[in-house]
């Protein structure tokens, strides 16, 4: 399984389960599978909804700043993996 580091987490907000992610490299589509990895944090989803600014996005790219749905707590700083097929 590869991955493509895309990005880091810049907050998350635990009572809606929402990280904000920094994307500084490549692109995120609804589908793609995630990886959250940080000292205590290690955990794939598959991304159902982004937002940016309170819009529905398909698609983000480098230099977006996104909310996603995660289903477990993300800290700040833990970086954001693509996961290639």
């Amino acid at each position: 399984m590869k991955e493509q580091e895309i990005g880091y987490i810049s907050n998350y907000f635990g009572n809606i389960e929402v990280a904000i992610i920094e994307m500084t490299k490549g692109t995120l589509e609804a589908g793609d599978t995630v990886h959250f990895k940080g000292k205590t944090t290690d955990f794939t989803t598959t991304v159902s909804s982004m937002q940016i600014e309170h819009e529905q996005v398909e698609k983000v790219k480098k230099n977006d700043s996104l909310g996603l749905k995660v289903s477990e707590k993300v800290r700040k700083t833990d970086k954001v993996f693509k996961v290639i097929d």
